[in-house]
């Protein structure tokens, strides 16, 4: 690393500290269960992650939040109906509820602790607050505080979302790294003087192909999981 130490590091959730995939995947096959035979689960997933792209992707112009748990479950009955799987109301709630479980990666938990002893450590998601604390409570994650989209009403990468991490940490962005393994998440950062921390998953969507995991001289560190970044920064 060619930089000063930061004071604090920030992390996405969903993909970057999380195994989404993998968690989702297995929800629904057991959701399903009898119903969903010879389905395409990895298929599945991915096309539900993107309906919740889509949707983040259009706030709406009067400033009015939608949760992003309203998202995945509004997004998730088109999928079903279309792949024929006929869930009652409440499975359909339950399966929705999955995205607030989500695993951690293997690495997830061990970096963190090794990461917290030098640095001040957060959370800056897209997901709804109370999502990030389930998960950070089914996972154990170690972190400091919690920073999420909602609490400025704007979707990463809206400026919005990266100053507020800054405002509340009382640190100016240039002693904050931005943690992601999503490039565009990281680019927004950098732009605003935060360092950043490319973290690459290839199998965040499952399969290797459909991910971008190379690393690029455009960021301050590119490491292969959390264990290495703790290497590369001393930990």
């Amino acid at each position: 690393m060619n930089v000063s130490r930061p004071t604090a590091l920030l992390f996405d959730v969903q993909g970057t500290a999380t195994d989404f995939h993998s968690t989702i995947r297995r929800a629904a096959r057991a959701a399903a269960g009898d119903l969903g035979p010879g389905q395409d689960w990895v298929k599945f997933v991915n096309d539900w992650r993107a309906a919740y792209f889509a949707e983040t992707s259009q706030q709406p112009g009067d400033g009015a939040w939608v949760s992003v748990a309203s998202i995945y479950r509004k997004t998730l009955d088109p999928l079903l109906d279309a792949a024929g799987i006929d869930l009652a109301p409440a499975a359909r709630d339950e399966l929705a509820r999955a995205w607030s479980r989500l695993d951690p990666w293997p690495d997830t938990v061990p970096g963190l602790h090794r990461l917290r002893k030098r640095f001040t450590l957060a959370t800056l998601s897209n997901a709804d607050v109370s999502a990030v604390v389930e998960i950070t409570r089914h996972g154990d994650l170690p972190w400091h505080a919690i920073f999420a989209a909602e609490m400025v009403g704007a979707f990463k990468p809206d400026p919005r979302t990266y100053g507020l991490a800054a405002r509340y940490l009382g640190l100016a962005p240039s002693e904050i790294m931005m943690v992601a393994s999503h490039k565009y998440d990281i680019r927004a950062a950098r732009e605003l003087g935060f360092r950043t921390a490319f973290v690459a998953r290839p199998l965040e969507y499952g399969d290797p192909a459909l991910g971008d995991a190379e690393f690029s001289d455009e960021f301050d560190i590119n490491a292969v999981d959390f264990l290495d970044l703790a290497d590369q920064l001393a930990c």
